[in-house]
C-alpha cells in the first residue's frame, strides 16, 4: 500500500567516497567491489558536497584532510553542511584518516559520524565496517517508515501526509509538473458503528484504504484522520484525478460485505490541483492551499448529497454515476 519511498529498503545502497587521493579511489573501488554496493567517488569537498546532496548515499566515506585544487574546506566542514541537509542529515558518515589524534576521532564522533577508520586501512576491516554503516542506515530507514505509517490500514499517516505534500508541492513548481489532491471521507461513518459496531467500521476503514491503495506506485494514499483519507496525485491533473475518484467511489459502492448484508457503504471526494487551489484560496499558498481548496470541495460533494466528487477545477460540477 505504500508509495515509492518503501522500495528504498530494497534499492542498492549508495556510498560516497570524498577523497583528495586517486590511490584511495581505486583502493575502495577494488575492495567494496563484491560488497554489492553502488560506489561514487568525489576529490573535493564542493564536489562532495554537490554530489551528496543530488544521490542521497546511505554511507559517506570522508577524509578530513581534503586538500585538492582551490578547495580547503576539511572534512569537518563537509560533515557540518552534510548534517545541516535535508537530503544527507541521516546517511551513516564514517571518516577514512590517517590521523593518529584522539581529539579528531571525538570531534568526528561528536559531529555525527558513525565510525573512524585509520589509513592505511585493512580491507577485511574496511568492507566490514561499510557493511555495519549499510545495515545501520536501513535499520532506521525501516524504523522511520515504521513510525509514518497507520496502524489500521497500513497506508501513511497524517505526518507522512503533511511531509510528502509538501515535498510534491516542491516539485511540481522546480519541474512545471501538475499535483492534485484528492480528500475523500466515508459517509456516515458514525452511523455505520452506531448500528454495527466498531469492529464493522474497522473492517470498513480497512477495505477502502486497500481500495485507495490500487493506483500507480507513485500515488500517496493517506489516512488523514478517521474516516477521513488523502491522495496525493503527483503528475496528474483535474481532470484525469476526477477519474480516479469516480473509479474509487464506484469500486467502493459496489463493495458486498459478507458480514452484514444490510451494510451499504459510500464516500465523498473532493478534489483541487495545485494552480486552481492557490488562485481559489489567494491568502494561502503551495500544500495549505491544496488542503484547504480540496477540504472545500469535499464540503460541497457533502453538500450535495454525498457519494459523490466534486473537483474545485474548472466548472465541474459535482458527479455521481448511477
Amino acid at each position: 500500500m505504500l508509495d515509492r519511498s518503501e522500495h528504498d529498503l530494497e534499492r542498492v545502497p549508495k556510498v560516497l567516497a570524498i577523497d583528495d587521493c586517486t590511490l584511495v579511489h581505486g583502493l575502495l573501488k577494488h575492495h567494496l567491489r563484491l560488497e554489492g554496493v553502488d560506489l561514487h567517488i568525489a576529490s573535493t569537498a564542493r564536489e562532495g558536497v554537490a554530489m551528496a546532496e543530488r544521490i542521497g548515499p546511505d554511507v559517506i566515506l570522508l577524509d578530513i584532510e581534503l586538500e585538492s585544487g582551490n578547495d580547503s574546506t576539511n572534512g569537518f566542514e563537509v560533515l557540518a553542511s552534510i548534517k545541516e541537509s535535508s537530503t544527507t542529515s541521516e546517511s551513516a558518515v564514517i571518516f577514512l584518516s590517517a590521523s593518529e589524534s584522539t581529539a579528531d576521532r571525538v570531534r568526528a564522533l561528536d559531529l555525527g559520524a558513525v565510525d573512524f577508520i585509520k589509513k592505511p586501512f585493512d580491507a577485511a576491516e574496511l568492507c566490514a565496517r561499510v557493511r555495519s554503516a549499510v545495515r545501520l542506515r536501513r535499520m532506521m530507514r525501516m524504523l522511520a517508515q515504521k513510525a509514518s505509517l497507520d496502524g489500521l490500514t497500513g497506508l501513511w499517516n497524517r505526518a507522512h501526509f503533511d511531509r510528502r505534500l509538501a515535498e510534491e508541492v516542491s516539485e511540481s513548481r522546480r519541474y512545471g509538473r501538475p499535483l492534485t489532491l484528492v480528500l475523500a471521507d466515508i459517509d456516515h461513518f458514525k452511523r455505520i458503528n452506531d448500528r454495527f459496531g466498531h469492529p464493522v467500521g474497522d473492517a470498513v476503514i480497512s477495505r477502502f484504504a486497500s481500495i485507495l491503495a490500487t493506483g500507480r506506485a507513485s500515488d500517496i494514499p493517506c489516512r488523514y484522520g478517521g474516516e477521513e483519507f488523502g491522495l496525493i496525485l503527483p503528475g496528474i491533473d483535474a481532470q484525469s484525478a476526477l477519474e480516479v475518484a469516480e473509479r474509487i467511489r464506484r469500486r467502493l459502492g459496489e463493495e458486498r460485505w459478507a458480514c452484514r448484508e444490510a451494510l451499504r457503504v459510500t464516500a465523498s471526494f473532493g478534489i483541487a490541483d495545485l494552480v486552481s487551489a492557490e488562485r481559489a484560496v489567494p491568502d494561502r499558498h503551495g500544500s495549505e492551499a491544496l488542503v484547504a481548496a480540496a477540504d472545500e470541495a469535499l464540503y460541497r460533494a457533502k453538500a450535495a448529497g454525498r457519494d459523490r466528487v466534486y473537483c474545485l477545477a474548472g466548472d465541474t460540477p459535482p458527479r455521481r454515476i448511477a
